[in-house]
């Protein structure tokens, strides 16, 4: 069986509207990447421009100290430091995609075809789609060979309004996640509670609400691959 998972992390590194850094969250791809290669699983990491993958300081400053032994393993930052280019990705070499969130997903996620093309080739081909937060944006405009969104009619989750206004960011992003997943027909389901880790699988589609989400995303992905 295929051992190889796809992170999928944003090339955005500011707000185009608001003088604030942007990036990957770093929570939400440490806590998804340290469990499934303690199961034995390899990653590798891709963004729409390839290249160098900016960090939300934002996310330093919640950081545990999980996220801050990553983030002092210089091999893994030398990796978000040069991530594959769409281009070069072989959707055939990898059994998951998972795309992590902060909030620059928001501009270079939803409209990236290639991204799409590959995540379709996965699932179609028995594969895991998976995302957390607001790398949900990455799933909006799957579709699959038949034509049909792969989230609708599917049970997900993603950042919720909620958790937007309670960051005061509900008025600098172009959309709301929760609106969006809604928009195309997806399930939207949440935790009793802003902030609470949540993760929910529907046919091999695998999402988790917030930060603290990534690693009960890849216990799902584990159960599903493993099961």
């Amino acid at each position: 069986m295929k051992q190889n998972i796809l992170v999928v992390v944003t090339s955005v590194e500011k707000y185009p509207n608001l003088n604030r850094a942007t990036g990957l969250w770093l929570g939400e791809a440490v806590h998804f990447v340290n469990k499934m290669e303690e199961a034995g699983y390899r990653v590798d990491y891709v963004s729409p421009q390839g290249g160098y993958t900016p960090i939300d300081p934002h996310s330093l400053a919640m950081a545990d100290e999980l996220d801050w032994q990553w983030y002092r393993n210089k091999a893994f930052m030398n990796r978000l430091g040069a991530t594959l280019s769409p281009a070069e990705v072989d959707p055939d070499d990898y059994v998951v995609i998972y795309f992590a969130g902060g909030h620059g997903v928001i501009w270079d996620f939803p409209d990236n075809e290639a991204l799409q093309l590959i995540s379709q080739r996965i699932y179609e081909s028995g594969g895991i789609v998976s995302s957390v937060c607001h790398g949900a944006a990455g799933l909006f405009n799957i579709r699959l060979a038949d034509g049909s969104l792969l989230i609708e009619g599917k049970e997900v989750t993603g950042f919720s309004n909620e958790e937007e206004k309670l960051a005061e960011l509900d008025q600098f992003v172009p959309f709301l996640t929760e609106d969006e997943l809604v928009r195309r027909g997806a399930i939207y389901q949440k935790a009793e509670a802003p902030w609470l880790p949540f993760a929910v699988n529907d046919q091999r589609l695998i999402t988790g609400q917030n930060p603290a989400s990534g690693g009960p995303v890849a216990e799902l992905v584990l159960l599903e691959l493993e099961g």
